[in-house]
């Protein structure tokens, strides 16, 4: 049998960082999505998709937000979708899967699991599906504990699906909450147990794999990186799972550390860097730059017309912390000649910068906007 395995969508999930177009772009981006999966059954001749939890980002999204991964979903007549609550969509009484019912927004193939017990999906292959079901956000219990006793036929393929994490494999208060135990899979002979919550694909052994999301959501993900869904095919019950990653995110997060620049030289080297993560589209790259270093005026100048200019209206979002700072000096003091009474001010700007301090911080910034200043008002009349 070949079955889709994917997770954590997050439909209606926030950016804090984003602008509103980007912000715009990104959630739509992971409402298409759906439609990339379902194009990706197609291909690979899939008919089952198993979502193992974390559909939405909230248990209580706007109605438009609600019904847009149904409705995408029933453009794939052809593919029968199996979905579990996560711990952000879990199954509470007045919660997503309660209203998705309710307002009859559900399609004939998309299949809501609600309740820990085996069910078949697949009468060819004598395919059970066993789900992990959430009725809140977070449990201190094994909620795939049940797996190992669930009555199925004999020789039948059986498959978990869980929503949590795998104890004694991540660290932190996240994996307190929501266990799977890390043999899971073994004890109750699963074929095969797709996982949700990590947002990264990450396998934890032969028969066992968290898909991770599959439109990225963030610049450090754990496991190798988001942005994949899973084909994954199965001969038998006892065979090993052949388990192949695909790529359907639209846009490529990158987070680029220690960034010093001293130089013209390195501003372009910088440029070149980002653009290179997709040269023949940057327009998907996400990048944040942790940036600092010491310019002089006209590299200073280089910097802003470079990357906050060029370069952040070529990718989807640059996101910056820190900034180079100016090193101004007496001939960068020559070129404000014209004018005395700025010349004045900037040497004022650059004694308290001398003296450093708080005062000296913010004094440096405001000469450099003055000598940026100055250069356009300069440009203007020439």
């Amino acid at each position: 049998m070949k079955f889709i395995h994917t997770s954590d969508w997050q439909i209606g999930k926030t950016f804090s960082f984003a602008d509103d177009d980007t912000l715009g772009a990104l959630q739509a981006a992971r409402v298409d999505v759906v439609r990339t999966i379902g194009a990706l059954a197609r291909q690979e001749g899939v008919t089952c998709v198993l979502v193992a939890g974390d559909i939405y980002e909230h248990e209580t999204p706007e109605r438009r937000t609600l019904h847009q991964p149904m409705e995408r979903m029933r453009q794939f007549p052809d593919v029968q979708w199996h979905l579990i609550p996560g711990n952000h969509d879990a199954d509470t009484a007045e919660g997503v899967w309660a209203r998705l019912r309710r307002e009859d927004a559900v399609p004939d193939n998309v299949h809501l699991h609600t309740c820990p017990q085996a069910v078949e999906i697949d009468k060819t292959y004598n395919a059970w599906l066993l789900p992990a079901v959430l009725k809140r956000r977070h449990t201190l219990s094994d909620l795939t504990d049940y797996m190992n006793d669930a009555a199925t036929p004999p020789e039948a393929l059986r498959i978990g699906l869980a929503h949590g994490s795998v104890v004694g494999f991540s660290n932190g208060q996240e994996a307190e909450h929501n266990p799977i135990a890390l043999d899971r899979a073994k004890q109750a002979g699963l074929a095969y147990l797709g996982l949700g919550d990590w947002h990264g694909f990450c396998q934890i052994d032969a028969h066992t794999c968290y898909s991770g999301t599959p439109e990225t959501d963030r610049f450090v993900t754990g496991g190798a990186g988001g942005g994949e869904t899973l084909v994954v095919s199965v001969d038998g019950p006892c065979a090993q799972p052949v388990i192949s990653r695909h790529r359907t995110g639209k846009y490529l997060w990158r987070k680029l550390e220690d960034i010093v620049l001293t130089n013209g030289e390195d501003i372009e080297a910088l440029e070149a860097r980002v653009r290179s993560i997709n040269p023949d589209n940057p327009s998907v790259v996400m990048a944040w730059l942790e940036v600092s270093g010491l310019l002089g005026v006209d590299d200073l100048r280089k910097y802003e017309s470079v990357i906050l200019s060029r370069l952040q209206s070529a990718v989807a979002c640059l996101r910056i912390t820190g900034a180079p700072q100016l090193v101004a000096g007496a001939q960068d003091m020559e070129r404000l000649e014209a004018s005395a009474t700025v010349k004045v001010a900037a040497q004022e700007l650059l004694q308290m910068v001398e003296r450093g301090g708080e005062e000296g911080a913010v004094a440096r910034e405001a000469l450099q906007r003055l000598f940026l200043f100055w250069h356009e008002v300069e440009g203007a009349a020439a």
